[in-house]
């Protein structure tokens, strides 16, 4: 077992794990206000959305699992919003479209992330909202470092921000130039957002609620909707389809849709039950893994060997392709969710698991169901360029996630993401960009995931809430798009089957399958391929090609940016991933 990068974190009082160490610091600042994990989630998730913005942004969506210690209850929090009423199949596909591009303002959903943090701050926390709102107007104000990789971002759009989103480089250039990592930025235009935000909830009084339900008003009905609703019915902007197009989103659709509270999923696994949220997102993957994994003995497997990452890997081809197949928004389409976690079905899905790496997209049937394929004409299938001869995102839409336990043993994982700063034009005086989740559906309508309107799109943000019998609990998640529900699986399966602190399995070498459909534009399908840290070794790597894998042998520590939070009886402990420098836990 190797030394950890850093030490697991220990306490009694209260515990932040973040992405970036401004979040962590400024949730860590509301527990010591008197106020409880979901205040801190809140005003982190805030911050996040300033500090963050090439990750995600106010115009962004983000799931949350909330446990409730003294109901013994897990919540899904939904802040997702949906397609717009107005999006169809036909509208795109008559611009001569064959995808959903990945920017502008086709992929525009309804905003969910600024619902979804208040709706979690007045149903579950207890301090103002000027006091969570805080740390966000100040740093959006009085200026951060900014991030290398966020610096990386703009200066890969600076021509487009200079010549075409014109309103982003009001935001974004300093003088029509980028600007360097590492300097002091500000976002004063987001400032003044949330501003008026917290002033017109102030207006109405005192009531924590009332101002709470105003701020909510102000951005989905009020100025925010309606600089929206004027944007996108007067914007035709360029998108990664090479044309100008305009979007379907406007102000009703933001007035129509409010965020809300589900049940999770849940998996019993080796004394764990395991909560996701429903298929609207790609969580139920990780437990369906889980499920098939069931039937082979991990812990006699050494978690650094070839044979491990194998059976890992091959599981992870079968859930992901059950996951193109059949995935939804429930609330649209029939997903067969009982029978994809079921023994019966699964059993039959573990089977297919050979000594022998697949290079087929291999779906099952669960009974009465027939899997929806995806049309191979329209992907890049092992390739790094797609079928459209569109080159690939040269950035990456990323993410970011914050973890929260308070002393009371309450916990929050959330993983914020979308309105990325190079995802569409910034709204003209609000200084901050749009969702394109939307780029997630597909434009055939036997899809369980077709473009149309009022629908979720299949999300990639997976946070993971762990419960065990004497009620010690985990919560986790991490970046990474399609790979989520990878490398947050390892992390789970180190901790579970080979008795590591949270430190030690975040900083063990990790890998990857890119065997699915990209959820991402331009969708590219790379079939067999895997993606290891060269940690592992060179005799590691060799036995996996020797196996078949089409092996990418990736940098020493450069997959995944894993948080978690835990609780173990009275001790409270946290971890946060070294990796790109910026995730940071906190606590006392």
């Amino acid at each position: 077992m190797k030394q950890p990068t850093r030490p697991e974190l220990s306490g009694s009082f209260g515990m932040v794990s973040a992405t970036h160490w401004l979040a962590a610091s400024s949730a860590m600042a509301m527990l010591e206000r008197g106020g409880n994990a979901f205040d801190a989630a809140v005003c982190g998730g805030l911050v996040l959305q300033v500090v963050e913005p090439h990750l995600n942004g106010p115009g962004g969506e983000v799931p949350i699992l909330a446990y409730r210690h003294a109901q013994r209850e897990v919540s899904v929090i939904n802040g997702q919003g949906p397609l717009p009423a107005g999006a169809t199949i036909t509208g795109v596909r008559d611009l001569g479209l064959t995808q959903v591009p990945g920017t502008g303002l086709l992929p525009a959903c309804v905003p969910g992330a600024f619902g979804a943090w208040m709706l979690l701050l007045e149903d579950y926390g207890r301090l103002p909202l000027e006091d969570v709102m805080a740390p966000a107007i100040g740093y959006a104000m009085k200026g951060f470092r900014l991030l290398p990789r966020a610096a990386t971002t703009i200066r890969a759009n600076e021509e487009l921000f200079r010549n075409s989103w014109t309103s982003s480089g009001e935001v974004y250039l300093d003088n029509g130039t980028a600007p360097s990592g590492g300097k002091i930025w500000r976002n004063q235009t987001l400032g003044r957002t949330y501003e008026r935000i917290l002033r017109e909830a102030k207006s109405v009084g005192r009531s924590r609620e009332r101002q709470i339900e105003k701020a909510r008003f102000a951005y989905y009905s009020g100025f925010v909707a309606e600089a929206i609703d004027e944007f996108v019915a007067s914007a035709s902007v360029i998108d990664d389809s090479g044309e100008a197009h305009g979007g379907f989103l406007d102000g009703s659709d933001l007035a129509n849709w409010t965020a809300g509270i589900e049940k999770p999923l849940h998996l019993d696994y080796k004394g764990v039950r395991v909560f996701k949220t429903g298929p609207w997102g790609q969580g139920p993957v990780f437990l369906q893994q889980l499920k098939i994994l069931e039937g082979f003995d991990l812990s006699t497997i050494d978690p650094y060997s070839a044979e491990f990452v194998h059976l890992v890997i091959e599981s992870a081809k079968l859930a992901l392709a059950d996951r193109d197949s059949y995935y939804g928004d429930p609330l649209h389409v029939d997903v067969p969710m009982e029978e994809l976690l079921s023994e019966t079905y699964n059993q039959k899905r573990r089977k297919m698991i050979s000594n022998e790496a697949s290079h087929e997209f291999r779906p099952g049937s669960p009974s009465g169901y027939e899997p929806w394929r995806p049309n191979f004409e329209y992907v890049g299938v092992n390739s790094n360029t797609p079928a459209s001869g569109a080159p690939p995102d040269p950035i990456g839409r990323d993410t970011c996630h914050l973890d929260v336990v308070d002393s009371e043993g309450n916990m929050v994982a959330a993983t914020p993401s979308g309105g990325w700063l190079h995802g569409g034009p910034c709204v003209p005086g609000l200084g901050f960009s749009l969702s394109t989740r939307g780029q997630m559906f597909w434009l055939d309508d036997r899809s369980p995931s077709a473009f149309i309107g009022g629908r979720r799109p299949r999300t990639t943000l997976s946070p993971t809430f762990v419960l065990d019998q004497s009620e010690n609990a985990v919560a986790f998640g991490t970046p990474g798009g399609d790979q989520q529900d990878q490398w947050s699986f390892n992390f789970f399966l180190r901790r579970l089957h080979f008795d590591m602190d949270i430190q030690s399995a975040i900083d063990a070498p990790t890998f990857h399958t890119s065997h699915l459909f990209s959820s991402f534009y331009p969708r590219i399908v790379q079939l067999g391929r895997i993606h290891v840290e060269s940690r592992f070794g060179r005799d590691v790597i060799n036995r996996l090609r020797e196996m078949g894998h089409d092996v990418v042998e990736a940098e020493p520590w450069s997959l995944g940016r894993v948080c978690a939070v835990g609780k173990a009886g009275l001790e409270l402990v946290a971890g946060s991933d070294p990796r790109q420098d910026q995730a940071y836990s906190v606590g006392r």
